[in-house]
């Protein structure tokens, strides 16, 4: 199970003030009488509510605060340590020796302007779909009259005037209804339209999709219903990565280990001048601590750190161009480890509305079609009734009497007077719920109701619409109703589902769909993507509380209905108790605490602001075939950084080896921090960069620092053996023409071109198998070697001088015996499948 940091909001604490100033307003207003209202608030009743602050304004804190951006990206140990080290070589050396500070800087920055540019995208997105409310207001002649007001200026006590097609802005009591059904999907996962009656709940956020009403505001701001949902997902958790997470520890190890070493150095650099009294005396205590800088430099993989935020940077900026929103740069990475997504059904594998599927023709009625399509012209008709109006034409002539739909009796119903006209409908028509609609009892309605049974066990939504000669009544059905059609809907599925899902499968990563809609219908749709053998789904009713049975559970389930959000949190960590690495989509409030916990929540853009808030990724245009192009990135991300660690950590080895061996016999140490800039950027952060952002299409294998240091680790073995050995034999065999300061400087110099050669040597070895462009790479590299070596300007700005004589020869003979040992372990570890070439 991975482990997640958790940092508390800023919010948590405001809100918890608001809600008590709240509760204390709501008293006052007890006591002083002024809450016992029946109708709209007068004018001063409202100006009262806004003085004690009880509007409906709730922040839009929908994303991580620029405080918490910057000290993610500012406050690490990577910064911390090359930070001081770049402020000391400042004070007391040359700012040649300085240019790693670029590098603190530019891997700030990246991070920085990232996730920045990540939450303007997200603060953008709308916070409440509904811009405006209507609530009844009294005016100065005592009546009461509809008037829009904006969403955060919606009081305590309001009467909201309800319609078809409005967004309910705060927590209220239905007071008065004409057939008004709400969806409250995105809230609870349920997209069946539920019934209200008076005295009933309707929750902010959820949709009127039929009908009218009234209802006095209850709870508004951060007591409504969402928000208490969404308290806990608006803390802020850090995505979990394995790259991170890896050089994180390399970091954590190598500052530990960094007080030791770096006594040691400084120490041995000290004794190297003659001693502290000396060093003191004579100034050479600078030089010494610079020399101790150049140790920690060289220790710290400073642009593995930048070159995986350029990595996951670029990245973000390719899906960003694919509509895909990355709002914390390492999630780029978590999707491609992912080994299970859990899907939410509705707005993520269907677009969350209803669609007509077939008729069943029972028996011929003259006039049928033109009913149908006048059910569906009406203006009042709910979201399912609406369906008909692409199939079926509307009747010329107008019914004499109707019936509204209403979900306690689950059917609507029109009369038309008897006409001339053959074709026109005559009689009593009944459209609605078949049990509701036709007798159990009556043997001619036995064999429909079967069939209407089958249908619905199949997911599909099968109503029926049934006449009479007899005359209507609004409150019971004519005794001869006889079904003329059996109409099936069903949930518009999207159509890049299937095919997304299938490359998952392709990919070898198990789907699990988990909705709070009925399991009949969520098998239905699972089985329309591409889903074998899931029957009728699972009831999440029956889930066991216990996180290990539940993870017994979900191994062999792929289909779960009537989940609830609490459950939905719960799926994910008991599968990730179970070692899985997992995705989870959705759209909805309730699918806010799941993404959150999930190791990478995708959300779609036309979603709830609290789950775009908490999910790594947003596709801002819902678009569910862009996720095998994240998945895509992902694995290009990984390979390639996972490839080029093995530069930047082969760096780190050589430098520790050095660190402690120059410390131990008392010598100078053998490079300027300059040298190791023009080390790291020749063989390491130059070609790096390229080979970062070549296509790579390996699958995820985990084990990456395990991986990585199998090779680093004895390749800067050998490095560190070459560079020991030469610095020797330049010791051993000095030039008698030379002065100390250029003997020195000409062994530094041999050291240096040593380990450039050997360095090259190893990223021809990971750069393989060569095409035009790695070969470009690593010729480049080589020829810039030169160039440093032949241009005066360069070697003097990094200090070379170069050899001659019996160390030009000594160091050849120890470059060609490095590149061989480098060789052959490159080919050893790749037999047992330690490295591995691009795929």
């Amino acid at each position: 199970m991975s482990s997640q940091k958790t940092m508390p909001s800023r919010a948590e604490t405001k809100n918890t003030a608001r809600l008590v100033a709240i509760s204390d307003a709501k008293r006052q207003l007890s006591e002083s009488g002024d809450d016992l209202i029946t109708s709209g608030l007068t004018e001063a009743q409202v100006a009262r509510r806004l003085s004690l602050g009880l509007d409906n304004a709730v922040p839009n804190e929908s994303s991580r605060s620029i405080a918490q951006i910057l000290r993610a990206n500012l406050v690490t140990l990577f910064n911390i340590v090359l930070g001081a080290c770049f402020i000391v070589v400042l004070l007391v050396g040359e700012w040649k020796d300085a240019l790693f500070g670029v590098i603190v800087i530019a891997n700030a920055a990246i991070g920085v302007i990232q996730e920045y540019r990540a939450k303007r995208t997200l603060d953008r997105l709308a916070v409440l779909n509904a811009p405006h409310a209507r609530v009844l207001r009294q005016g100065t002649d005592g009546q009461s009259s509809p008037r829009e007001v904006a969403v955060a200026e919606v009081v305590y006590q309001d009467v909201l005037v309800l319609r078809t097609g409005d967004q309910i802005p705060a927590d209220a009591e239905v007071l008065s209804v004409e057939g008004l059904e709400v969806d409250e999907s995105l809230l609870t996962g349920e997209s069946d339209p539920i019934d209200k009656q008076p005295g009933d709940e309707v929750l902010s956020g959820s949709a009127v999709v039929s009908g009218s009403g009234t209802a006095r505001v209850q709870r508004i701001g951060v007591e409504s219903f969402a928000s208490k949902l969404t308290a806990e997902a608006k803390r802020f958790s850090m995505v979990n990565s394995e790259i991170r997470n890896s050089i994180n520890k390399i970091v954590l190890y190598i500052t530990w280990a960094l007080v030791p070493l770096v006594l040691l150095v400084i120490n041995g650099q000290m004794q190297a001048k003659g001693g502290w009294a000396h060093a003191f005396e004579s100034g050479a205590w600078k030089e010494a601590v610079v020399s101790a800088v150049a140790s920690i430099v060289a220790m710290i993989p400073e642009g593995l750190v930048l070159l995986t935020s350029i990595s996951f940077g670029l990245a973000a900026v390719t899906l960003a161009r694919r509509q895909v929103l990355v709002q914390e740069l390492p999630a780029v990475e978590g999707l491609a480890r992912v080994d299970i997504v859990c899907l939410d059904k509705t707005g993520t594998l269907t677009e969350g509305e209803i669609i007509f599927d077939a008729e069943y023709l029972l028996n011929e009625q003259a006039g049928w079609r033109q009913v149908l399509g006048w059910i569906g012209a009406d203006e009042n008709a709910n979201a399912t009734a609406a369906c008909l109006r692409p199939q079926y034409t509307a009747a010329t002539v107008q019914p004499d009497l109707k019936v509204p739909f209403n979900s306690a009796r689950k059917w609507s119903a029109l009369s038309f007077a008897a006409t001339e006209g053959a074709e026109q409908p005559q009689g009593s028509w009944v459209f609605g719920a078949p049990e509701m609609v036709l007798n159990h009892d009556v043997e001619s309605h036995q064999a429909t109701l079967a069939q209407a049974g089958e249908l619905a066990e199949q997911g599909l939504r099968a109503l029926i619409l049934a006449h009479s000669a007899q005359p209507l009544s609004a409150e019971e059905l004519p005794a001869d109703l006889q079904a003329v059609a059996i109409l099936t809907f069903r949930e518009k599925v999207r159509p890049d589902a299937s095919e997304t899902l299938a490359y998952f499968r392709e990919q070898e990563v198990s789907l699990r769909v988990i909705s709070g809609d009925n399991p009949r219908t969520v098998a239905a749709v699972a089985r329309e993507v591409g889903f074998e053998n899931v029957g009728q789904g699972y009831d999440a009713r029956q889930l066991p509380e216990d996180i290990d049975e539940l993870g017994e559970v979900l191994e062999r389930e792929q289909v779960l209905g009537r989940v609830t959000p609490e459950q939905k949190k719960a799926i994910v960590l008991a599968l990730q108790k179970r070692g899985h690495v997992v995705a989870m989509t959705g759209d909805g409030v309730n699918d806010a605490l799941a993404l959150k916990n999930a190791d990478i929540g995708i959300a779609m853009g036309s979603g709830a602001a609290a789950t775009k808030a908490v999910a790594r990724l947003v596709l801002l245009d819902g678009q569910f075939s862009r996720m095998p192009g994240v998945v895509a990135e992902g694995r290009r991300v990984i390979a390639n950084v996972e490839r080029v660690a093995n530069l930047f950590l082969t760096k780190t080895a050589y430098a520790i080896i050095i660190s402690l061996f120059i410390g131990i016999v008392l010598w100078q140490y053998p490079f300027l921090p300059r040298q190791l800039s023009i080390i790291s950027s020749l063989t390491i952060g130059i070609p790096a960069f390229f080979l970062a952002l070549l296509p790579n299409k390996r699958r995820y294998q985990p084990g990456f620092l395990r991986r990585v240091l199998l090779f680093s680790v004895p390749t800067g073995a050998i490095i560190a053996a070459c560079i020991v050995a030469i610095y020797s034999f330049s010791r051993a065999f000095p030039d008698p023409a030379l002065s100390a300061d250029a003997q020195i400087e000409a062994s530094r110099t041999a050291t240096t071109a040593a380990v450039l050669l050997i360095a090259l040597w190893v990223l021809g070895t990971l750069a393989r198998p060569f095409d035009r462009w790695r070969a470009a790479v690593v010729a480049a590299m080589l020829l810039g070697l030169v160039l440093v070596l032949a241009v005066p300007f360069a070697r003097d700005f990094f200090a070379l001088q170069v050899p001659t004589g019996t160390l030009l020869a000594g160091t050849i003979g120890i470059v060609v015996l490095g590149c061989a040992a480098v060789e052959i372990l490159y080919r050893i570890l790749k037999r047992r499948g330690a490295v591995s070439e691009r795929e």
